[in-house]
């Protein structure tokens, strides 16, 4: 059998100025796309905190600090917030999880034995909130500093869950969020009537110019990001 040879025309093929027109149409969406797909950086902060307010009744519940010490509730694990931060960070907006059973419970997380440890990195989680463990301490997980690392301008707590203007979150075993200080009053009838959060509290992020609310629900702690 005859072989044939088939035969290419100028038709089945792309010219120089198609090229160069694909060429400049796909610059253009990239250049449109692209920023759109960035990351929003208080979204990113907020789904950090929410994992890390989550990991924090994660903890109260699977350790009971329960004992025979009338302190021991003070040693309960806790979210502890700054809106305006320390000096030594410019005074930014941070938060420190940890469990206050060293020393004479400050009501502060006193050393790296205190912090909570973030499950990824295996660092302390704090952005600076107090002047005994700095932000960029090693073995910090210092993007617990929001406003450093995220841009994050100020924290406000909703009305449900500020108590005295206290800016914490504390769990106890059965997973349910208490607002405010656990060592203030220091008698534990004060945390179970007075300190439950009855009704959902909202933690705002606030950004240059975007805000993102996360909430914690009363009874349950389930928290997530409401906008």
């Amino acid at each position: 059998m005859k072989k044939t040879s088939k035969k290419y025309s100028s038709q089945n093929a792309f010219t120089l100025l198609e090229l160069v027109f694909v060429i400049v149409v796909t610059g253009i969406l990239a250049a449109v796309v692209i920023p759109n797909t960035r990351t929003n950086p208080v979204q990113e902060a907020a789904i950090q905190l929410v994992n890390h307010i989550r990991y924090t009744q994660h903890l109260a519940m699977v350790d009971d600090k329960f004992n025979v010490d009338n302190k021991w509730f003070e040693e309960r694990w806790q979210i502890r917030f700054t809106s305006d931060g320390i000096a030594e960070t410019g005074y930014t907006p941070a938060y420190a999880v940890f469990s206050d059973w060293t020393g004479a419970h400050s009501g502060d997380p006193n050393n790296l034995d205190e912090l909570a440890k973030d499950p990824l990195t295996g660092n302390g989680i704090t952005g600076g909130v107090t002047n005994n463990v700095l932000y960029n301490d090693p073995g910090v997980f210092s993007k617990a500093n929001l406003g450093i690392y995220y841009g994050i301008k100020e924290i406000t707590f909703s009305s449900s869950c500020q108590y005295y203007g206290s800016m914490r979150i504390a769990f106890d075993y059965f997973g349910r969020p208490i607002k405010g200080n656990i060592g203030s009053p220091s008698v534990k009838s004060n945390i179970d009537s007075l300190k439950l959060i009855t009704q959902r509290c909202e933690i705002t992020l606030h950004g240059d110019t975007q805000s993102v609310t996360i909430g914690i629900e009363a009874e349950t702690g389930y928290t997530r990001i409401l906008q």
